[in-house]
């Protein structure tokens, strides 16, 4: 279980308050709410690039919060995937591991495991620039996972997707988390990713979090 205790932030009329969360280490955790509500604020807060002082993020024994934001070493996938446009899919996930100082053979190891788990082959030497939505956001995906994260952060993965593709968008990420058995959040406003994915969900409401059991309502 990872625990997240004191996250209170401020900042105007804005505010969240939530001095207790504990969150699944296994699995998909949702967290869903009204536009303006706070989900990305808080998702920010967890990678570090919003400081929260006071607030602890406790995870097989570490305090995150109290680390820096590349000593955290969470993957990330933002709503535009944040891709390097000049480089290849596959130069956009050696840019990545060299950068989280994988070794070269294992960085080779989990190319070709990510290439097949995410049905890469065809397109992993095309440049981004001219791959298609689903195929950047595959690419994000397989450059999150090649990290060797913690913590697998998703902020609206499939916004940028036709609805054609998010469905098996959705089935790729669910195989994937499964594959490499990475704690994952996922921040989403859509219904669907909630129950297509979630094992547990949080719904952020007036500055506050509530744990939502989506599969009663079903």
């Amino acid at each position: 279980m990872s625990l997240v205790e004191n996250l209170n932030y401020k900042k105007g009329d804005f505010f969240l308050q939530i001095p207790r969360w504990e969150i699944q280490d296994h699995g998909i955790t949702v967290l869903s709410g009204a536009s303006g509500s706070g989900k990305s604020t808080l998702f920010k807060i967890l990678l570090g690039l919003i400081p929260c002082p006071g607030m602890s993020w406790t995870f097989q024994g570490i305090d995150l919060a109290k680390l820096s934001v590349r000593e955290r070493r969470l993957g990330v996938v933002f709503q535009n995937y944040d891709l390097f446009p000049h480089l290849s899919a596959r130069g956009n996930l050696l840019f990545a591991a060299e950068a989280r100082k994988v070794e070269a053979k294992e960085t080779k190891i989990l190319l070709d495991r990510l290439s097949t788990t995410l049905k890469m082959e065809k397109f992993l030497d095309r440049k981004v620039s001219l791959c298609s939505g689903g195929e950047k956001q595959r690419v994000a995906l397989a450059r999150a996972f090649i990290g060797k994260p913690r913590w697998l952060l998703l902020d609206e993965p499939f916004s940028a997707l036709d609805e054609e593709l998010r469905e098996e968008a959705r089935q790729l990420v669910k195989t994937s988390i499964e594959a490499f058995s990475i704690p994952t959040i996922l921040v989403t406003h859509d219904l669907r990713d909630a129950q297509s994915l979630g094992d547990q969900q949080f719904k952020i409401k007036d500055g506050h979090l509530i744990h939502e059991n989506f599969q009663e309502k079903s």
